[in-house]
C-alpha cells in the first residue's frame, strides 16, 4: 500500500463534522483497534474538508484521542495521508493523520494561522 500525502494548506477550512470515536477492531467482542507503532487506541474523526468550490466529509483515523476536538470546531491536521485499498472486490480510500487538534489561534496572531507546515 502506498500512502499519498495530502497538502492540508490547500483547503480553505477543515471542520470537525463527527466527534472522535474509538474504532472497533472486532464487533463481536468490542475490542478496540490499537495503533501498531504507539499502542494507543485508534480514533475516527469525521472531517469536512472545504475548498473554494466544494466540501467533502471524510473519516480520518488517528492514534490517541484528539483532545478538545468537537463537532463544528475548526481543526488543524498534521501529516494527513490517503491510502487506496481493495478487499474482496470492494475498494476505497482510507485517511489517516498523525494528529488532529482544535485550531485555536489568538486573535492577535490570526495571520500566522495560515501556515500548515507545523
Amino acid at each position: 500500500m502506498v500512502a499519498l500525502p495530502i497538502d492540508t494548506a490547500k483547503f480553505t477550512g477543515i471542520i470537525c463534522a463527527v466527534a472522535p470515536t474509538p474504532r472497533v477492531a472486532n464487533r463481536e467482542t468490542g475490542q478496540l483497534r490499537v495503533d501498531r507503532e504507539t499502542g494507543q487506541t485508534v480514533f475516527q474523526v469525521g472531517l469536512c474538508l472545504m475548498s473554494a468550490t466544494s466540501a467533502d466529509v471524510v473519516n480520518v483515523s488517528v492514534a490517541g484521542e484528539p483532545s478538545g476536538v468537537q463537532n463544528g470546531l475548526p481543526v488543524q491536521v498534521r501529516d494527513l495521508v490517503a491510502t487506496p485499498w481493495e478487499n474482496d472486490g470492494r475498494h476505497g480510500v482510507a485517511f489517516r493523520a498523525a494528529e488532529i487538534k482544535p485550531l485555536t489561534a489568538p486573535a492577535s496572531s490570526a495571520s500566522s494561522g495560515k501556515g500548515a507546515g507545523q
